[in-house]
């Protein structure tokens, strides 16, 4: 059996083993494929794993008949056009629920760092401030206290109901806000509202939305209006949730306090891109699910999905 791997870079840079994926059969795998390559890269391949590779109706169309199987090396499955996929009888899975953990992980590091100045303080003690200084302490900006703030959950997965339960372990107040009830389990404070409540009552808002027609744009100038000067907005979803221009306006004019984003509309980011040079903005590059152990489960959930279909019951299909 043939499998290609078109762009395995990101999950398993070198730290990782291929060898459970080896074991189906002649397995090839490249860093990155250019969308001039794929074609060629992919043909007679039986199955076909990708991450950010897109594969639209026509490359379906070049890689058939032989292709059979799309293993997702993400949660997410936009990247592959999976209705004409099922028309062609063309099975595709995902990787669900991998990177909860680290994901809600790096929600808190960005509520951390805001909340603490962790990076300005430490900056300020090697620059010799606290050496200078005549009193035991000091701090550069007012630092903030999580216990009995609220925090606003937009979408209550996995990941959401992760962040409501860091957030109850800090004391704070929960408020979510889901298109469809939502069990909210032993959590105790969570408490459901409309997203025009959520906006304009938490301290830190933080986005666990799939991306949908829907969800795209969600965070824009109207709903930013609505949110607290004080507010925090964490963006670790979808960069294309968020306007983009909207939120840096709002940034540089104080009309919300800071911003912790993981995720941004283009990737990697456009130098002209306004969230760069926005104040108070801080932005990771798309690592909330880079921890080796959360790719390491990643790429055991992989090689799970393949067993399953190769054994005719096939796992976690998106289409």
């Amino acid at each position: 059996m043939k499998i290609v791997n078109l762009d395995g870079i990101t999950t398993n840079p070198g730290d990782l083993s291929w060898d459970g994926i080896k074991r189906f059969g002649d397995y090839t795998v490249y860093d990155r494929t250019s969308p001039e390559q794929i074609v060629e890269r992919a043909k007679g391949a039986e199955i076909l794993i990708v991450n950010k590779t897109i594969i639209t109706k026509e490359i379906l169309d070049a890689l058939s008949p032989e292709l059979e199987y799309i293993g997702l090396q993400s949660t997410g499955y936009n990247v592959v056009d999976c209705a004409y996929a099922r028309e062609l009888g063309i099975t595709v899975c995902n990787i669900p629920s991998y990177s909860t953990n680290a994901v809600a992980q790096l929600v808190f590091a960005f509520i951390l760092q805001i909340t603490n100045e962790v990076t300005l303080h430490s900056n300020a003690v090697k620059n010799g401030e606290w050496c200078a200084c005549p009193d035991f302490c000091f701090w550069k900006k007012p630092l903030t206290e999580l216990a009995g703030k609220t925090i606003g959950i937009i979408g209550f997965g996995a990941i959401g109901q992760k962040v409501a339960k860091l957030a109850e372990a800090f004391d704070m107040n929960v408020l979510a806000y889901a298109p469809r009830p939502k069990d909210k389990g032993n959590l105790i404070t969570v408490k459901f509202v409309d997203l025009d409540t959520l906006l304009s009552n938490s301290d830190i808002i933080t986005c666990h939305c799939p991306l949908t027609p829907e969800t795209t744009g969600l965070i824009n100038k109207e709903t930013i209006s609505k949110m607290k000067s004080t507010a925090i907005f964490i963006n670790t979803s979808r960069g294309p949730v968020v306007d983009e221009q909207a939120l840096a306006d709002a940034l540089n004019n104080d009309d919300i306090m800071a911003a912790g984003l993981d995720v941004l509309e283009t990737e990697p980011a456009r130098k002209d891109n306004p969230l760069l040079t926005a104040k108070n903005c801080y932005i990771t590059p798309h690592i909330a699910w880079a921890a080796k152990e959360t790719r390491a489960r990643l790429l055991r959930i992989l090689e799970e999905n393949i067993a399953a279909y190769l054994d005719g019951k096939p796992q976690n299909v998106v289409n």
